[in-house]
């Protein structure tokens, strides 16, 4: 264990595509998809060895901070930074190096996810050394990974030239990054061979971060140095509170990613990786019954099912399907949802009807 990395996972987000398991008060990470660990209990378990309990840092809102420490107790109270309301991954970025500035000046972090699937632990920290390298020569550092289809639900890094091999991991200077594409356009992409989907995942030095958002996003960095200098005084909570909603909501990729000069890419990483942004994509990550069916925190009876997901709430009510073929049946308790597996990205647009409507207390 390297004593100057430090692991921050961003872990304030709500997951709408997962309704109606995933709610304000239950988002995402804090699911159950496999049956036996939370997202974010997974997040936590794949840095076991590379970083202790009290070098993992967590960003999340205060009403979701009680119930992930009682998830992952091992990680130290003081640890987790408490947004008073969500702002953008910019701030998150920010408010966490700022923190760490204070803590460990020489500290490089791997900014990191809180609610996605990654199968190849042992090569993912073999990418986030590999990772700490680069850093350590002043880059800002993304992970790319492998495409594997045309895929239009995610952000693309163009590989420009080679930095050369650290730690085994073939690494490149980013060229531009890239929007989500339409499907011709993605199609592109994975012919070409030189585009990674953003994982979203960051590695820099402290240092680094906070001097690419003073250039960048001065006006965010003036804001994070009141807070980091009242830290260690008993003033923290009421120049947070005051700061905070101040703030104008921006993602690190767009308030500095795409703007810097020094920015790699370690390239087409190969981790098993799955951002879970449907209900559909669990097919990706887990392995169906002989009907290629998916059953998570059930009871359930098919006759004559195949290649449906079927998911409760953990209870004993028992679900029964009949005649089902390629659906998705989502049980919350309070809510039902079904739909077919070809329409699983629209159950975003019911978040929005739901609020539209005042259903509130199903979200």
């Amino acid at each position: 264990m390297e004593a100057n990395f430090y692991a921050v996972i961003m872990a304030g987000g709500g997951g709408t595509r997962l309704w109606p398991l995933s709610v304000q008060e239950r988002p995402k990470q804090m699911l159950s998809l496999n049956g036996k660990r939370t997202l974010f209990q997974m997040a936590v378990d794949r840095l076991e060895g590379l970083f202790p309990a009290e070098r993992i840092l967590v960003v999340t809102v205060a009403e979701q901070a009680r119930k992930l420490q009682e998830q992952v107790p091992e990680i130290p109270a003081e640890n987790y930074l408490l947004e008073p309301m969500p702002r953008g991954t910019a701030s998150v970025v920010g408010y966490a190096a700022a923190v760490l500035a204070q803590r460990d000046p020489g500290a490089v972090m791997a900014v990191l996810t809180a609610d996605h699937f990654i199968e190849e632990v042992e090569h993912f920290q073999a990418v986030l050394r590999a990772a700490k390298s680069v850093a350590e020569q002043g880059y800002l550092v993304t992970l790319g990974i492998r495409p594997t289809a045309p895929a239009t639900g995610y952000g693309y890094i163009q590989r420009g030239e080679s930095l050369g091999a650290f730690g085994g991991q073939e690494v490149f200077r980013v060229q531009r990054f890239k929007e989500k594409p339409d499907e011709a356009t993605a199609r592109g992409f994975l012919e070409r061979g030189d585009h990674d989907w953003n994982s979203g995942m960051f590695i820099w030095t402290v240092e680094q971060i906070l001097a690419e958002i003073a250039r960048w996003m001065p006006e965010l960095s003036e804001k994070l140095a009141a807070i980091r200098k009242a830290w260690d005084t008993p003033e923290r909570g009421a120049v947070l509170a005051q700061i905070w909603p101040t703030i104008q909501p921006q993602t690190v990729d767009y308030g500095i990613m795409e703007k810097a000069e020094r920015v790699a890419v370690v390239a087409g990483a190969d981790l098993g990786w799955n951002d879970v942004g449907s209900w559909d994509s669990l097919f990706e990550v887990l392995e169906g019954d002989e009907h290629g069916n998916l059953v998570v925190n059930a009871q359930h009876l098919g006759l004559d099912t195949h290649a449906s997901l079927v998911v409760g709430d953990g209870s004993e009510r028992l679900l029964v399907t009949v005649g089902l073929d390629d659906m998705i049946l989502v049980d919350s308790g309070s809510a039902l949802l079904v739909c077919p597996r070809s329409q699983a990205q629209k159950v975003r647009e019911i978040v929005k009807l739901l609020k539209e409507n005042g259903y509130h207390r199903y979200l």
